[in-house]
């Protein structure tokens, strides 16, 4: 009498699956979108701060080049100063020697001729060394322009940069919204074609995006060793899904997750010492045995929750029985 007040009480709860069935996708697209968007931006900071890095170091030694060419400039100035009184020291010179030239005033012309020629000695080197100035300006300039034009080039790959990464975003999306459809179609299928298979029982019912199995299905009280009565159940669930791996693409990684449950009440045997031991045994022996009828394993996941996901959480024997249970979850790997 309580499985058949149980079975009257599941039906009611059938008028949702659809509207729970759309909310779980809507909100993995939201996180799947969520991580696309916090991995785009990683990428993009880590790119921009390289370029910053590189933007500094450009900037400090445009500005060590800047100080050295005031420097130069300022050299030069100074010499181009010299060589003015210079020249003007020449021409007092040349002046004094023509005055000089004349009857008496030989030794005197000497001098100033050796004089003369020092002069213009230093003169010479002077120029030398303004040219020589001058043409490190030169180069100094060229480096400067150089640098300019890596920083455009730094600036238009940066763009171009974040140009494709919200590229790459749109595309993701995308691809990511058509996985997620897909999937959702898939799954859809597939608990229609195990309601199909396994019929309209009570203790078999589809909750949300689960197809939830009473543990008493499979499983002795306090075992997890299958039951005799349980392999024909899981043949039908096995050909479901080998129909179903053979027809999503492989592009689609997707697993049927099988989760074992237990009520609150300890077990504490020798073989499971605790409800955490019981229900991952229990969805082991439920993989092993879909792995035996030819299920990938790859396509295939145990977990166990021992008592800490109750379904009912009065204290009862009818809710006990109902958090004995047994789920099946198509999601992505």
């Amino acid at each position: 009498m309580a499985i058949g007040r149980a079975g009257r009480r599941d039906l009611g709860m059938n008028y949702w699956p659809g509207f729970v069935d759309a909310l779980s996708t809507l909100l993995l697209a939201f996180i799947f979108l969520l991580s696309v968007f916090m991995l785009a931006q990683f990428f993009l900071t880590q790119e921009i701060t390289g370029k910053e890095n590189v933007l500094t170091r450009l900037t400090a030694q445009i500005r060590q080049l800047s100080d050295l060419l005031s420097l130069e400039r300022a050299n030069t100035t100074s010499l181009e100063d010299q060589l003015a009184a210079l020249r003007a020291n020449l021409r007092a010179a040349e002046t004094e020697r023509d005055r000089l030239r004349g009857p008496g005033t030989s030794t005197e012309a000497g001098a100033l001729a050796t004089d003369l020629a020092n002069e213009r000695k230093l003169n010479e080197q002077q120029v030398s060394q303004i040219t020589l100035l001058n043409q490190q300006i030169a180069a100094l300039r060229r480096q400067l322009a150089a640098i300019e034009e890596a920083l455009e080039v730094s600036e238009k790959r940066d763009k171009e940069a974040q140009a494709r990464i919200a590229d790459l975003g749109r595309r993701l999306n995308v691809a990511l919204a058509q996985r997620v459809q897909e999937l959702q179609r898939y799954r859809s299928e597939f608990f229609g074609r195990l309601r199909e298979i396994l019929g309209n029982r009570p203790e078999i019912r589809i909750v949300g995006d689960r197809f939830v199995l009473q543990s008493e299905v499979f499983f002795d009280r306090g075992s997890a060793a299958l039951r005799s009565e349980a392999r024909p159940e899981l043949d039908k669930i096995a050909t479901a899904l080998l129909d179903l791996e053979s027809r999503i693409p492989a592009d689609i990684a997707w697993v049927l997750r099988i989760d074992g449950h237990t009520d609150v009440r300890p077990i504490a045997t020798a073989q499971f010492p605790s409800n955490w031991e019981l229900s991952s045994a229990r969805a082991i022996s439920v993989v092993q045995y879909l792995i035996g009828r030819g299920v990938k394993p790859e396509h295939l996941v145990a977990a166990g929750f021992g008592e800490f996901q109750p379904i009912d959480p009065a204290a009862t024997e009818e809710a006990y029985s109902r958090n004995r249970r047994i789920e099946l979850k198509l999601t992505e790997r």
